[in-house]
């Protein structure tokens, strides 16, 4: 096996497994055994649906700025900033006015995300 396939670009939009998850946020998913990756494009002031599944989440701010709700609380987040979701808490996001880009790390991997499609898959 050749080691090149297991290195990818966060800025290479053609990638990984596409889904949109919502009006103006989309994703591209990169799946390992343990764990998964999800590049997340949010346009300015778009708004990710609540909602929670039984995988941990860990979400890097890489890019712009929002709100991230979380549990019930808002959360106003900058570039740079990290968070832990545990399974089963309820989740979203807002974009900020510039948008942004955020690194989600799912552990174990989300079955719903290993193909292409749209919305969150979530019931």
């Amino acid at each position: 096996m050749k080691q090149k396939e297991f290195f990818h670009n966060i800025d290479d939009l053609d990638t990984g497994i596409k889904r949109v998850l919502g009006e103006g946020i989309s994703t591209r998913i990169f799946c390992g055994q343990q764990a998964m990756l999800s590049v997340v494009t949010i346009e300015p002031n778009a708004k990710g649906q609540i909602h929670a599944h039984p995988q941990e989440q860990w979400g890097f701010l890489v890019e712009g700025s929002g709100i991230r709700i979380q549990g019930g609380e808002e959360i106003v987040i900058k570039k740079g900033d990290f968070w832990q979701t545990p399974g089963g808490v309820d989740h979203g996001i807002i974009g900020g006015p510039n948008g942004a880009k955020v690194l989600d790390v799912f552990s174990p991997p989300r079955d719903e995300y290993k193909t292409s499609g749209s919305g969150f898959g979530i019931n």
